[in-house]
């Protein structure tokens, strides 16, 4: 029987970023170093495959250092952690591994500066997001005020609109960033911004990937987990670059092929925390379906290569 012509076109770069890829090296070499079972507070990046992964080698996941032994070392997640989790593992005496992404240690120590020098912080995030909870649990409370839409700015009532700085979770869509940002300018002219953007680069670079491939096809799926900020962000940009079918997908499993019915160009890309085992799975059941044509859309070629914290290179 003849398949239907199909071309895939593949977004690049897709899928693991540095920081993610640092988080799980981290996990495989704290259970090498010291053993099964290792504990990871929060899923050490938002995928379940990752998770499970980890997990059959000996990684258990609980959500606060409370439910880990004190004499087995934990792990901290990839999105960061407020000062209070650190400090609850110092007073049990714990051996602990922080495997926040190095661009999210960034924002913390922005926000750490700005706060020495008696400015408040509105930070651009999703509430709830562990990166938020996070970022504004490295001040005391009342020190960063969240926003995260552009309604937001109008209604946020700092202490003082004249000693402002502002940060961003390291995840949002960079238009919608744009905006917001406008916003608090507008209202706060005096507000001080980051010297280097905070959105990271491997969210910029999968956007910008997904806004190549969008004008060129019939659907975007997005290779990510719901729990996975960037991912989300992912289906959003190439609804608004000009694929409204963009949908959210965890594996080959959850595809709809019946919404695809007719479709003759789809584009693929994946989540910052998505592995790539996962894109080939969904290529390989459109191929089982489809006489499929890859095409490669680079954007950006990534070199970033984060190392693991020093007490994981030495020896036992």
């Amino acid at each position: 029987m003849q398949t239907p012509p199909l071309t895939l076109y593949l977004a690049a770069p897709r899928g693991f970023c540095a920081g993610v890829d640092r988080a799980i090296k981290i996990v495989e070499q704290a259970l090498e170093k010291w053993g099964a079972p290792v504990y990871v507070r929060h899923e050490i990046v938002h995928n379940r495959h990752v998770v499970d992964d980890l997990r059959a080698k000996g990684a258990v996941f609980v959500e606060e250092v409370s439910e880990c032994p004190a004499d087995r070392p934990v792990i901290f997640s990839a999105h960061g952690v407020p000062k209070s989790v650190p400090a609850e593992a110092r007073d049990r005496q714990m051996v602990y591994v922080d495997a926040t992404c190095p661009l999210v240690s960034k924002v913390h120590i922005e926000a750490e500066r700005h706060a020495e020098a008696g400015l408040q912080i509105i930070m651009i995030g999703h509430e709830g997001h562990p990166e938020t909870i996070g970022t504004m649990g490295q001040l005391p409370e009342g020190e960063v005020l969240l926003v995260q839409t552009v309604a937001d700015v109008a209604a946020v009532t700092p202490r003082d609109p004249e000693r402002l700085a502002f940060v961003t979770q390291t995840t949002l869509s960079v238009d919608d960033t744009v905006d917001i940002v406008a916003a608090l300018r507008a209202r706060f002219p005096a507000i001080i911004g980051p010297h280097k953007e905070d959105i990271c680069y491997a969210t910029t670079n999968r956007q910008e990937a997904v806004k190549s491939v969008a004008p060129k096809v019939d659907a975007v799926l997005v290779v990510g987990a719901p729990n996975s900020s960037n991912s989300r962000r992912l289906v959003d940009v190439a609804r608004r670059a000009g694929c409204s079918y963009s949908q959210l997908v965890e594996h080959a499993g959850q595809i709809d092929w019946r919404a695809l019915e007719g479709a003759r160009a789809v584009g693929i890309t994946a989540g910052a925390s998505a592995p790539e085992v996962l894109v080939n799975e969904v290529v390989e059941a459109f191929r089982a379906r489809y006489d499929v044509t890859v095409d490669l859309v680079e954007t950006a070629v990534e070199r970033v290569e984060f190392k693991v914290p020093r007490i994981l290179r030495e020896t036992a």
